[in-house]
């Protein structure tokens, strides 16, 4: 099978650049996957779980936001966050998930901004489902 190459690239540093033969990730406007020979592609990205596959070996990434970019075999994603499934500190993903919901359950509150709330919840239940895996 004809390969691609993949890089995940955060603002500070580069988490991930292999050859793999296909790569599955989220998009906001839903789950693509790309094979070799994908027509170019830009895409934004949300929170949830990239998959790339290399014959029968699967491996997650925990991507939260940023962009895609597919050309010529190149797989190329811009994050603002991504760790590999076994980097996730699973105990810092429980405090932060803890965290988000004390603050969901205060939204009465004043000063309480649920929105960043909920995308915090969302990015720590996505952390440790990856990790756990």
């Amino acid at each position: 099978m004809a390969q691609l190459r993949l890089e995940i690239v955060t603002p500070d540093q580069v988490v991930l650049s292999t050859d793999v033969d296909y790569v599955g990730a989220p998009g906001v406007d839903g789950e693509f996957g790309v094979l070799a020979g994908h027509i170019p592609l830009l895409t934004a990205l949300s929170i949830g779980t990239l998959l790339y596959r290399n014959g029968n070996v699967e491996d997650l990434v925990f991507v939260a936001g940023g962009f895609a970019e597919v050309a010529n075999n190149k797989v190329t994603i811009l994050a603002q966050a991504a760790e590999l499934a076994e980097n996730i500190d699973i105990e810092r993903a429980e405090r932060a998930k803890a965290r988000a919901e004390e603050r969901l359950s205060k939204k009465q509150q004043d000063g309480i901004d649920i929105a960043r709330a909920e995308l915090a919840l969302k990015r720590a239940v996505m952390r440790l489902n990856i990790a756990k895996q």
